[in-house]
């Protein structure tokens, strides 16, 4: 028997999900609501399902078991409560809501009607994500104890993005899914963080950022996002105590460098002169002490996401997006917000 669900938001990301669910077994579309006639009208004529004349004739729909929320941010959290009151689960947009404080508001309604409640963050699945992580927790590099992650890109923000009331702005839009990325690589606590937003072409909200961060295991990490960058550096830089990782693209182009034999260190006795001067610290490594290794193989996808959901709703699995993790990322989000606000970098226990 399949899961029925229903759209909110049939913009461009609606009709994305709309393709991917088609894959996966066990869940079906069955209509979708939106404030735009024209949108509803794609809903009927283009996918030949039910367009809802109003969001109170989705919620009494007995028919739809689950919900996707894909509105601009600002209305997350009044969609996802009335649709959980409704008796309906939620797989709501990211990111989830403006504040840690409204998803707290979400996960309550979501426990009084004992509803599941989960958030999409798809880009766990992606490759370049999977390839660090299966390095991570292989050890391949020994103990990690700096990550550098970013995205650039050279075009402005578009449509509803660029406006501050209907939660815009970098840090809200790709911010949420690299960070999400970080948390899921590092359990222990992040102990402090520093933000710097900038506001290069959009003067409402902020365009390019970089995010700073110090885990309670000590290690540091680099989130860095920006729309206003022409000469890219790599998709992930990841330094180890026997090695270093780099993943230089979305399509995984990269290797890592260990060293040979990590128990010996063979420095030569010489000095390398430079238009900065005499080094001896970086002088470059002999080739024979190290070793270049392809990345690990990996599979993902996007829809793994939904099969999960059904499988929980079925009884047969635990959710991979959690609430608590979803409350963490918002916490950070928040804090990284406070930081810039101040100028500084602030304590924190996330």
């Amino acid at each position: 028997m399949s899961i029925k669900m229903a759209i909110i938001g049939v913009g461009g990301m609606a009709g994305w999900h709309y393709e991917n669910v088609s894959r996966v077994k066990g869940l079906e579309v069955v209509g979708g609501y939106d404030i735009r006639e024209e949108a509803r009208v794609r809903v009927a004529d283009e996918w030949g399902l039910r367009a809802y004349a109003s969001p109170e004739a989705l919620y009494a729909d007995k028919a739809v078991d689950l919900v996707l929320i894909a509105t601009p941010n600002d209305i997350h959290k009044d969609y996802a409560i009335a649709c959980l009151e409704a008796g309906k689960h939620v797989l709501c947009e990211k990111p989830v809501t403006l504040n840690a404080p409204e998803l707290q508001e979400i996960l309550a309604v979501a426990k009084k009607t004992g509803k599941i409640f989960t958030v999409n963050q798809n880009r766990r699945w992606d490759k370049d994500y999977l390839t660090i992580r299966k390095i991570l927790a292989k050890k391949t590099l020994g103990d990690v104890y700096h990550i550098e992650s970013r995205v650039q890109g050279s075009r402005r923000l578009y449509g509803w993005r660029a406006f501050k009331p209907n939660g815009g702005g970098l840090l809200l839009d790709w911010g949420v899914h690299l960070l999400d990325q970080i948390l899921d690589l590092i359990p222990e606590k992040v102990v402090s963080i520093a933000a710097h937003l900038h506001h290069v072409h959009h003067k409402e909200v902020d365009d390019c950022f970089t995010v700073l961060l110090r885990f309670e295991n000590g290690c540091t990490v680099n989130v860095s996002i920006t729309t206003n960058c022409y000469i890219n550096l790599p998709r992930w830089h990841i330094s180890g105590t026997e090695g270093t990782a780099v993943i230089l693209d979305w399509e995984r182009n990269g290797h890592i460098i260990k060293l040979a034999d990590p128990s010996t260190q063979d420095w030569e006795d010489a000095v390398i002169y430079t238009h900065a001067g005499p080094t001896h610290t970086m002088l470059p490594r002999p080739k024979y002490t190290t070793k270049k290794l392809p990345l690990p193989a990996v599979k993902g996808d996007w829809v793994d996401i939904y099969r999960n959901i059904v499988a929980v709703i079925k009884g047969k699995e635990e959710l991979i997006v959690k609430p608590e993790q979803s409350l963490r990322l918002m916490k950070l989000i928040d804090a990284a917000f406070e930081s810039h606000r101040t100028g500084d970098a602030i304590t924190v226990g996330i």
